[in-house]
Protein backbone atom coordinates (compact mmCIF):
# COMPACT_ATOMS: atom_id res chain seq x y z
CA UNK A 1 0.00 0.00 0.00
CA UNK A 2 1.78 3.83 -0.84
CA UNK A 3 1.38 6.54 1.23
CA UNK A 4 -1.53 8.26 -0.60
CA UNK A 5 -3.52 4.78 -0.14
CA UNK A 6 -2.41 4.71 3.55
CA UNK A 7 -3.80 8.61 4.33
CA UNK A 8 -6.95 7.62 2.38
CA UNK A 9 -7.12 4.69 4.43
CA UNK A 10 -6.98 6.87 7.81
CA UNK A 11 -8.85 9.27 6.68
CA UNK A 12 -11.68 7.01 6.46
CA UNK A 13 -11.33 5.74 9.64
CA UNK A 14 -11.75 8.81 11.72
CA UNK A 15 -14.01 10.59 9.37
CA UNK A 16 -16.90 11.06 11.92
CA UNK A 17 -14.13 11.88 14.83
CA UNK A 18 -12.60 14.70 12.66
CA UNK A 19 -16.27 15.79 11.51
CA UNK A 20 -17.26 16.62 15.22
CA UNK A 21 -13.82 17.92 15.25
CA UNK A 22 -14.16 20.55 12.49
CA UNK A 23 -17.27 21.31 14.10
CA UNK A 24 -16.67 22.54 17.60
CA UNK A 25 -13.80 24.25 16.43
CA UNK A 26 -16.26 26.41 14.13
CA UNK A 27 -18.38 26.48 17.35
CA UNK A 28 -15.53 27.42 19.48
CA UNK A 29 -14.09 30.40 16.84
CA UNK A 30 -17.71 31.64 16.83
CA UNK A 31 -17.86 32.05 20.64
CA UNK A 32 -14.46 34.18 20.68
CA UNK A 33 -15.72 36.14 18.25
CA UNK A 34 -19.39 37.04 20.40
CA UNK A 35 -17.61 37.55 23.63
CA UNK A 36 -15.15 39.63 21.95
CA UNK A 37 -17.96 41.61 20.93
CA UNK A 38 -19.61 42.07 24.20
CA UNK A 39 -16.56 42.24 26.07
CA UNK A 40 -15.35 45.35 24.57
CA UNK A 41 -16.33 47.96 27.06
CA UNK A 42 -15.20 45.40 30.06
CA UNK A 43 -11.83 45.28 27.94
CA UNK A 44 -11.43 49.01 27.55
CA UNK A 45 -12.05 48.83 31.24
CA UNK A 46 -8.87 46.44 32.23
CA UNK A 47 -6.95 48.65 30.50
CA UNK A 48 -6.74 50.87 33.49
CA UNK A 49 -5.66 48.42 36.16
CA UNK A 50 -2.62 46.77 34.12
CA UNK A 51 0.38 48.03 31.98
CA UNK A 52 -0.41 49.39 28.50
CA UNK A 53 0.92 46.33 26.89
CA UNK A 54 -1.06 43.31 28.60
CA UNK A 55 -4.74 44.36 27.57
CA UNK A 56 -4.06 44.43 23.84
CA UNK A 57 -1.48 41.49 23.72
CA UNK A 58 -4.10 39.32 25.35
CA UNK A 59 -6.58 40.29 23.64
CA UNK A 60 -4.35 39.30 20.45
CA UNK A 61 -3.05 36.19 21.77
CA UNK A 62 -6.45 34.86 23.42
CA UNK A 63 -8.98 35.89 21.09
CA UNK A 64 -6.94 35.34 18.01
CA UNK A 65 -5.69 31.73 18.28
CA UNK A 66 -9.66 31.19 18.87
CA UNK A 67 -10.18 32.72 15.46
CA UNK A 68 -7.24 30.71 14.25
CA UNK A 69 -8.90 27.20 15.44
CA UNK A 70 -12.27 27.49 13.80
CA UNK A 71 -9.82 28.61 10.39
CA UNK A 72 -7.80 26.12 10.71
CA UNK A 73 -11.00 23.42 10.40
CA UNK A 74 -11.05 24.13 7.06
CA UNK A 75 -7.43 22.93 6.25
CA UNK A 76 -7.87 19.50 5.37
CA UNK A 77 -5.27 17.62 7.69
CA UNK A 78 -6.92 16.89 11.15
CA UNK A 79 -3.43 17.52 12.91
CA UNK A 80 -3.32 21.08 11.71
CA UNK A 81 -6.40 21.61 13.23
CA UNK A 82 -5.21 19.61 16.56
CA UNK A 83 -2.31 21.77 16.61
CA UNK A 84 -4.26 25.20 16.54
CA UNK A 85 -7.02 23.95 18.57
CA UNK A 86 -4.13 23.17 21.88
CA UNK A 87 -2.38 26.43 20.93
CA UNK A 88 -6.32 28.76 21.24
CA UNK A 89 -6.90 26.15 24.89
CA UNK A 90 -3.21 26.71 26.29
CA UNK A 91 -3.11 30.73 25.25
CA UNK A 92 -5.80 31.35 28.05
CA UNK A 93 -4.34 30.27 30.98
CA UNK A 94 -0.79 31.36 30.00
CA UNK A 95 -2.37 34.77 29.40
CA UNK A 96 -4.55 34.56 32.98
CA UNK A 97 -1.29 33.45 34.47
CA UNK A 98 0.82 36.95 32.99
CA UNK A 99 -2.31 39.00 34.50
CA UNK A 100 -0.41 38.45 37.50
CA UNK A 101 2.60 39.78 36.23
CA UNK A 102 1.09 42.68 34.62
CA UNK A 103 -1.01 44.49 37.52
CA UNK A 104 0.65 46.41 39.74
CA UNK A 105 -0.90 45.14 42.90
CA UNK A 106 -2.68 48.90 44.16
CA UNK A 107 -4.98 49.66 41.17
CA UNK A 108 -8.94 47.66 41.90
CA UNK A 109 -11.47 47.49 39.83
CA UNK A 110 -15.09 46.04 41.19
CA UNK A 111 -15.92 44.17 38.20
CA UNK A 112 -12.92 41.65 37.66
CA UNK A 113 -11.22 40.70 34.53
CA UNK A 114 -12.66 40.27 31.76
CA UNK A 115 -11.18 36.96 31.42
CA UNK A 116 -13.17 35.69 34.06
CA UNK A 117 -15.95 35.68 31.71
CA UNK A 118 -15.46 33.03 29.71
CA UNK A 119 -12.61 30.42 31.11
CA UNK A 120 -15.15 27.52 29.78
CA UNK A 121 -14.07 28.12 26.17
CA UNK A 122 -10.65 27.99 26.12
CA UNK A 123 -11.69 24.21 27.74
CA UNK A 124 -13.82 23.61 24.89
CA UNK A 125 -10.95 24.15 22.75
CA UNK A 126 -9.11 21.72 24.90
CA UNK A 127 -11.92 19.21 25.22
CA UNK A 128 -12.37 19.09 21.35
CA UNK A 129 -8.50 18.12 20.56
CA UNK A 130 -7.17 16.39 24.25
CA UNK A 131 -8.31 13.45 25.79
CA UNK A 132 -10.50 13.87 28.98
CA UNK A 133 -7.91 14.16 32.18
CA UNK A 134 -6.12 16.93 30.35
CA UNK A 135 -8.76 18.76 29.07
CA UNK A 136 -10.18 18.86 32.88
CA UNK A 137 -7.22 19.71 34.27
CA UNK A 138 -6.46 22.28 31.59
CA UNK A 139 -10.29 23.58 32.64
CA UNK A 140 -9.80 23.75 36.95
CA UNK A 141 -6.22 25.84 36.37
CA UNK A 142 -8.00 28.25 33.95
CA UNK A 143 -11.07 28.65 36.36
CA UNK A 144 -8.84 29.02 39.58
CA UNK A 145 -6.34 31.33 38.06
CA UNK A 146 -9.04 33.82 36.67
CA UNK A 147 -10.86 33.75 39.86
CA UNK A 148 -8.09 34.26 41.74
CA UNK A 149 -7.51 37.10 40.11
CA UNK A 150 -10.61 38.20 40.07
CA UNK A 151 -10.77 38.25 44.22
CA UNK A 152 -7.35 40.21 44.04
CA UNK A 153 -8.70 43.15 42.02
CA UNK A 154 -11.48 43.07 43.89
CA UNK A 155 -9.94 43.65 47.43
CA UNK A 156 -10.89 46.96 48.75
CA UNK A 157 -15.21 46.09 47.84
CA UNK A 158 -17.73 43.44 48.71
CA UNK A 159 -16.54 40.46 47.36
CA UNK A 160 -18.32 36.95 47.35
CA UNK A 161 -16.74 34.06 49.05
CA UNK A 162 -14.19 32.77 46.42
CA UNK A 163 -14.71 28.72 46.90
CA UNK A 164 -18.45 29.11 46.21
CA UNK A 165 -17.14 31.30 42.81
CA UNK A 166 -14.80 28.34 41.53
CA UNK A 167 -17.70 26.02 42.33
CA UNK A 168 -19.68 27.93 40.65
CA UNK A 169 -17.35 28.79 37.41
CA UNK A 170 -16.13 24.88 37.68
CA UNK A 171 -19.78 23.47 37.62
CA UNK A 172 -21.24 25.59 34.49
CA UNK A 173 -17.34 24.99 32.32
CA UNK A 174 -17.71 21.40 33.36
CA UNK A 175 -21.59 20.86 32.06
CA UNK A 176 -20.04 21.93 28.24
CA UNK A 177 -16.64 20.34 28.73
CA UNK A 178 -18.20 16.71 29.38
CA UNK A 179 -20.90 17.21 26.73
CA UNK A 180 -17.48 18.04 24.09
CA UNK A 181 -15.89 15.05 25.40
CA UNK A 182 -18.74 12.60 25.04
CA UNK A 183 -19.36 13.63 21.39
CA UNK A 184 -16.12 13.15 20.63
CA UNK A 185 -15.63 10.05 22.02
CA UNK A 186 -18.63 8.74 20.60
CA UNK A 187 -17.31 9.84 16.94
CA UNK A 188 -13.86 7.49 18.25
CA UNK A 189 -16.50 4.60 19.10
CA UNK A 190 -18.76 5.02 15.32
CA UNK A 191 -15.28 5.36 14.11
CA UNK A 192 -13.85 2.41 15.63
CA UNK A 193 -17.21 -0.04 14.92
CA UNK A 194 -16.83 1.34 11.01
CA UNK A 195 -12.91 0.19 11.14
CA UNK A 196 -13.67 -3.13 12.70
CA UNK A 197 -17.00 -3.63 10.24
CA UNK A 198 -14.64 -2.84 7.61
CA UNK A 199 -11.80 -5.23 8.62
CA UNK A 200 -14.55 -8.01 9.09
CA UNK A 201 -15.98 -7.77 5.78
CA UNK A 202 -12.68 -7.77 4.48
CA UNK A 203 -11.98 -11.14 6.07
CA UNK A 204 -15.21 -12.38 5.67
CA UNK A 205 -14.47 -11.21 1.64
CA UNK A 206 -11.77 -13.03 1.77
CA UNK A 207 -13.08 -16.70 3.47
CA UNK A 208 -15.74 -16.48 0.77
CA UNK A 209 -13.08 -15.62 -2.43
CA UNK A 210 -11.21 -18.77 -0.77
CA UNK A 211 -14.61 -20.66 -0.69
CA UNK A 212 -15.73 -19.75 -3.90
CA UNK A 213 -12.01 -20.86 -5.18
CA UNK A 214 -12.45 -24.22 -3.64
CA UNK A 215 -15.81 -24.80 -5.62
CA UNK A 216 -14.70 -23.99 -8.47
CA UNK A 217 -11.78 -26.19 -8.26
CA UNK A 218 -14.51 -29.20 -6.75
CA UNK A 219 -16.61 -28.26 -9.46
CA UNK A 220 -13.88 -28.76 -12.16
CA UNK A 221 -12.80 -31.78 -10.54
CA UNK A 222 -16.34 -33.19 -10.87
CA UNK A 223 -17.92 -31.85 -13.87
CA UNK A 224 -15.21 -31.87 -16.14
CA UNK A 225 -12.26 -34.10 -15.02
CA UNK A 226 -14.06 -37.22 -13.60
CA UNK A 227 -16.30 -36.66 -16.34
CA UNK A 228 -13.77 -36.70 -18.90
CA UNK A 229 -12.11 -39.83 -17.49
CA UNK A 230 -15.71 -41.85 -17.08
CA UNK A 231 -16.88 -41.02 -21.13
CA UNK A 232 -13.00 -42.43 -21.89
CA UNK A 233 -13.62 -45.49 -19.59
CA UNK A 234 -16.91 -46.84 -21.29
CA UNK A 235 -16.37 -44.55 -25.32
CA UNK A 236 -13.07 -44.88 -25.29
CA UNK A 237 -10.62 -42.17 -27.48
CA UNK A 238 -12.68 -40.03 -29.43
CA UNK A 239 -12.01 -36.93 -30.95
CA UNK A 240 -15.16 -35.33 -29.12
CA UNK A 241 -13.70 -36.54 -25.78
CA UNK A 242 -9.81 -35.02 -27.02
CA UNK A 243 -11.00 -31.97 -27.24
CA UNK A 244 -13.09 -32.07 -24.14
CA UNK A 245 -10.16 -33.18 -22.13
CA UNK A 246 -7.61 -30.37 -23.46
CA UNK A 247 -11.12 -27.71 -22.56
CA UNK A 248 -10.42 -29.36 -19.07
CA UNK A 249 -6.63 -28.77 -19.05
CA UNK A 250 -7.15 -25.26 -20.07
CA UNK A 251 -9.78 -24.77 -17.31
CA UNK A 252 -6.93 -25.66 -14.71
CA UNK A 253 -4.88 -23.25 -16.03
CA UNK A 254 -7.46 -20.86 -15.37
CA UNK A 255 -7.62 -21.52 -12.03
CA UNK A 256 -3.65 -20.64 -11.47
CA UNK A 257 -3.93 -17.91 -12.93
CA UNK A 258 -7.43 -17.00 -11.57
CA UNK A 259 -8.92 -16.40 -14.97
CA UNK A 260 -12.75 -16.43 -14.87
CA UNK A 261 -14.80 -17.35 -17.66
CA UNK A 262 -17.48 -15.09 -18.72
CA UNK A 263 -17.70 -17.82 -22.03
CA UNK A 264 -17.43 -20.90 -23.12
CA UNK A 265 -16.18 -22.49 -26.45
CA UNK A 266 -17.86 -25.47 -28.11
CA UNK A 267 -15.87 -27.84 -26.90
CA UNK A 268 -15.97 -26.23 -23.35
CA UNK A 269 -19.99 -25.84 -23.81
CA UNK A 270 -20.05 -29.51 -24.59
CA UNK A 271 -17.93 -30.66 -22.23
CA UNK A 272 -20.25 -28.64 -19.64
CA UNK A 273 -23.53 -30.05 -20.83
CA UNK A 274 -21.86 -34.02 -21.11
CA UNK A 275 -20.85 -33.42 -17.54
CA UNK A 276 -24.15 -32.03 -16.18
CA UNK A 277 -25.83 -35.10 -18.34
CA UNK A 278 -23.37 -37.62 -17.38
CA UNK A 279 -23.19 -36.76 -13.54
CA UNK A 280 -26.80 -37.80 -12.87
CA UNK A 281 -26.73 -40.84 -14.78
CA UNK A 282 -23.37 -42.55 -15.99
CA UNK A 283 -24.42 -44.76 -18.59
CA UNK A 284 -26.98 -41.74 -20.04
CA UNK A 285 -26.40 -41.80 -23.80
CA UNK A 286 -25.18 -38.74 -25.01
CA UNK A 287 -25.56 -37.72 -28.60
CA UNK A 288 -23.65 -33.81 -30.14
CA UNK A 289 -24.97 -32.77 -33.51
CA UNK A 290 -22.42 -30.14 -34.43
CA UNK A 291 -23.22 -29.28 -37.97
CA UNK A 292 -21.66 -26.88 -39.79
CA UNK A 293 -20.65 -25.37 -36.72
CA UNK A 294 -16.95 -22.89 -36.49
CA UNK A 295 -14.98 -23.91 -33.87
CA UNK A 296 -14.07 -20.84 -33.05
CA UNK A 297 -18.15 -20.00 -31.94
CA UNK A 298 -18.40 -18.95 -28.06
CA UNK A 299 -21.44 -19.30 -25.96
CA UNK A 300 -22.68 -17.30 -22.94
CA UNK A 301 -21.27 -19.01 -19.79
CA UNK A 302 -24.34 -18.16 -17.44
CA UNK A 303 -26.43 -19.46 -20.45
CA UNK A 304 -24.36 -23.11 -20.57
CA UNK A 305 -24.59 -23.32 -16.92
CA UNK A 306 -28.27 -22.79 -16.92
CA UNK A 307 -28.75 -25.34 -19.92
CA UNK A 308 -27.05 -27.54 -18.03
CA UNK A 309 -28.66 -27.42 -15.03
CA UNK A 310 -31.84 -27.44 -16.33
CA UNK A 311 -30.92 -30.68 -18.12
CA UNK A 312 -29.75 -31.87 -14.74
CA UNK A 313 -33.01 -31.58 -13.47
CA UNK A 314 -35.20 -32.95 -16.59
CA UNK A 315 -32.86 -36.18 -16.29
CA UNK A 316 -33.51 -36.33 -12.51
CA UNK A 317 -36.67 -36.59 -13.10
CA UNK A 318 -36.84 -39.15 -15.53
CA UNK A 319 -34.95 -41.43 -13.25
CA UNK A 320 -36.83 -40.40 -10.05
CA UNK A 321 -40.55 -40.76 -12.00
CA UNK A 322 -40.56 -42.28 -15.46
CA UNK A 323 -39.87 -46.06 -14.53
CA UNK A 324 -38.02 -45.53 -17.75
CA UNK A 325 -35.93 -48.77 -19.78
CA UNK A 326 -33.95 -45.88 -21.78
CA UNK A 327 -32.91 -42.46 -21.67
CA UNK A 328 -31.00 -40.25 -24.20
CA UNK A 329 -29.48 -36.61 -24.42
CA UNK A 330 -28.87 -35.09 -27.83
CA UNK A 331 -27.07 -31.75 -27.92
CA UNK A 332 -26.75 -29.63 -31.56
CA UNK A 333 -24.73 -26.45 -31.25
CA UNK A 334 -25.07 -23.75 -33.88
CA UNK A 335 -23.84 -20.25 -34.56
CA UNK A 336 -25.85 -18.24 -32.00
CA UNK A 337 -28.19 -21.38 -31.19
CA UNK A 338 -27.65 -23.99 -28.83
CA UNK A 339 -30.38 -26.53 -28.59
CA UNK A 340 -30.53 -29.89 -26.00
CA UNK A 341 -32.97 -32.63 -26.22
CA UNK A 342 -33.66 -35.37 -23.22
CA UNK A 343 -36.06 -38.38 -23.93
CA UNK A 344 -37.35 -41.37 -22.40
CA UNK A 345 -39.66 -44.03 -22.71
CA UNK A 346 -41.44 -43.81 -19.57
CA UNK A 347 -44.71 -43.89 -18.19
CA UNK A 348 -45.15 -40.39 -18.98
CA UNK A 349 -46.95 -37.60 -16.91
CA UNK A 350 -50.22 -34.79 -17.08
CA UNK A 351 -48.62 -31.19 -16.69
CA UNK A 352 -51.81 -30.54 -15.49
CA UNK A 353 -51.85 -32.83 -12.60
CA UNK A 354 -48.31 -31.84 -11.35
CA UNK A 355 -48.91 -30.65 -7.62
CA UNK A 356 -48.82 -26.75 -6.96
CA UNK A 357 -45.25 -27.23 -4.36
CA UNK A 358 -43.67 -29.36 -7.26
CA UNK A 359 -41.04 -27.39 -8.46
CA UNK A 360 -38.84 -29.27 -10.27
CA UNK A 361 -40.21 -28.55 -14.11
CA UNK A 362 -41.84 -25.54 -13.18
CA UNK A 363 -39.00 -23.74 -11.87
CA UNK A 364 -35.91 -25.44 -12.41
CA UNK A 365 -36.19 -26.37 -15.76
CA UNK A 366 -39.27 -23.86 -17.37
CA UNK A 367 -38.72 -20.63 -14.83
CA UNK A 368 -35.08 -21.36 -15.25
CA UNK A 369 -34.91 -21.25 -18.94
CA UNK A 370 -37.38 -18.25 -18.99
CA UNK A 371 -34.68 -16.04 -17.33
CA UNK A 372 -32.33 -16.66 -20.16
CA UNK A 373 -32.58 -13.92 -22.66
CA UNK A 374 -33.72 -16.24 -26.00
CA UNK A 375 -34.11 -18.81 -23.51
CA UNK A 376 -37.26 -21.60 -24.38
CA UNK A 377 -38.28 -24.94 -22.74
CA UNK A 378 -40.84 -27.47 -23.97
CA UNK A 379 -42.44 -30.29 -22.49
CA UNK A 380 -44.27 -32.71 -24.37
CA UNK A 381 -45.76 -36.22 -22.29
CA UNK A 382 -47.29 -39.47 -23.35
CA UNK A 383 -47.55 -42.92 -22.03
CA UNK A 384 -45.00 -43.39 -24.92
CA UNK A 385 -42.47 -41.16 -22.98
CA UNK A 386 -41.26 -37.66 -22.06
CA UNK A 387 -39.33 -35.22 -24.41
CA UNK A 388 -37.51 -31.70 -22.98
CA UNK A 389 -36.23 -29.19 -25.66
CA UNK A 390 -33.90 -26.45 -24.29
CA UNK A 391 -33.49 -23.90 -26.29
CA UNK A 392 -31.26 -20.82 -26.71
CA UNK A 393 -30.68 -18.51 -29.68
CA UNK A 394 -29.00 -15.26 -29.44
Amino acid sequence: MNNEQQVSTTDAAHHSTDRLIRIFGRFVGTGYLIYLLLLIPDIARSSEVVPGWWTPVTVAVVFGTGFAFAASTFHPSIGVIRIAGSVAALAFPIMALLWWVAWDGETFDQAGTFLSVFPGLAALAAATVWHPVPAFIHMSVSVVLVQLANQAVREPFPRSNIIAEIFFAMMFCTVFVAATLAAVRTGRILDATISTTHDDAARAAAATAREVERERFDALIHDEVMSSLLAVARHGRTPSLARQARSTLLHLDDLTTGTVSETFSADETLAQLRSAATTVDESIDFTVHEGALERTEHYPAETVRAIAAALAEALRNSLIHAQASERSVSARLAPSTLQVTVQDNGIGFDRRSVPPHRLGVAVSIEGRMRQLDGGSAEIESSTAGTTVRLGWKR
